[in-house]
């Protein structure tokens, strides 16, 4: 029988269920007399992590995106111009032209600030 590699072992675990996962730990435990009390959780959580970091990877940056300016748009283009280093006629522009993003490829924490930001301002904000 061939040996498997820590990465073939590891893409086997992740085809595996939690039920089947389990089986597997009593299983090893039984076979090699041990117990996997730390190990069990640490794979677990090995293979909820890989998916999480998997979701993390695939949506980690964030656009801010304009879509309206609403009633107080000086105080917009205000905000615009804290969050961005454009100069007052780039922005005014981005404000005036909107649905335009104003943040693109941002931590998830900087958009939701900006979103945050902007909204009291008065404008409508998408975060996509």
């Amino acid at each position: 029988m061939a040996k498997l590699t820590k990465d073939e072992l590891l893409a086997q675990f992740e085809e595996m269920t939690l039920i089947e996962l389990a089986e597997f730990v009593s299983a090893f435990e039984e076979k090699f007399d041990v117990t996997a009390a730390a190990a069990a959780p640490v794979v677990v959580a090995g293979g909820a992590a890989g998916g999480a970091a998997e979701a993390a990877e695939e949506k980690d940056e964030f656009d801010v995106i304009l879509t309206a300016a609403g009633d107080k748009k000086i105080q917009v283009i205000k905000v615009v111009r804290e969050l961005t280093s454009l100069g007052l006629k780039e922005a005014k522009d981005l404000v005036d032209g909107t649905p335009k993003p104003v943040l693109e490829k941002v931590a998830k924490d900087a958009a939701e600030k900006a979103a945050e930001a902007l909204k009291g301002a008065g404008a409508s904000v998408e975060v996509k």
